[in-house]
């Protein structure tokens, strides 16, 4: 589903990708960990269009990102630890705002189903402002979703989270797994990248410097390799 080759990326002087090579396959739910300054944002917000890279080739569902940015863009929801949504706006009107963005079909009935998919149907009609950190991200999920997407990219989306919170989100992310849907997440709680994936990475230094699929892992051995391979 997502083909990177040789991505390379530079703010300045300072090279933060530097040459990524990386696949993940349809219905896969893949965790990139990494410390800080790493390139993870970075990798996502290319991935997303947000940010163009300097140099490589990335292809996203048979789609080359430097040609066809505006058709990747409706194959992607993305949720991190900014979640995007008007504050003033009701959660209904926020979901309204994105679904007629992409021109979603039978809009109203959409957002009912994933309302329900994230538990706030009850508070629909409540101003965004008046949410928590758990429920802003469990709308922004849906805000993700509105459209159906075939991938999702979640950078650092359990950020801010309260232990309850982050139980719940925890356990909405896993309905979505095993659904066609190919998942890339970003964060640093590598038991919670363990738990829930298929696969792992390591991004150091703007290099993939280890993957294996959690099969194959305990987490003794899995922190091991990670404090291993940040301290070189």
């Amino acid at each position: 589903m997502i083909v990177i080759q040789g991505l390379v990326k530079s703010f300045g002087d300072k090279e933060v990708l530097c040459g990524v090579d990386l696949e993940i396959k349809r219905g896969e739910f893949l965790t990139l960990v990494g410390p800080n300054g790493a390139g993870k944002t970075t990798l996502l917000r290319i991935l997303a269009t947000l940010v163009k890279p300097d140099g490589g080739k990335v292809v996203i569902d048979g789609l080359d990102l430097n040609k066809d940015g505006v058709e990747i863009r409706r194959r992607i929801g993305l949720v991190s630890h900014h979640h995007l949504l008007y504050d003033e706006l009701t959660a209904e009107e926020n979901l309204i705002f994105y679904g007629m963005m992409y021109q979603v079909p039978r809009l109203r009935e959409r957002i009912g189903e994933l309302l329900k998919l994230v538990g706030l149907d009850g508070r629909r009609h409540e101003r965004v402002r008046t949410f928590s950190r758990g429920m802003l991200q469990r709308l922004a999920i849906a805000r993700a979703l509105i459209h159906d997407p075939p991938i999702l990219l979640l950078d650092e989306p359990f950020t801010g989270l309260d232990q309850r919170a982050a139980k719940a989100f925890r356990e909405l992310l896993s309905n979505l797994v095993g659904k066609h849907r190919t998942i890339l997440m970003t964060t640093h709680n590598l038991e919670q990248g363990l738990t829930m994936s298929h696969r792992l990475a390591i991004l150091h230094k703007g290099r993939i410097a280890y993957q294996a699929s959690k099969e194959k892992l305990s987490l003794d051995e899995f922190r091991d390799t990670y404090n291993r391979l940040v301290k070189m």
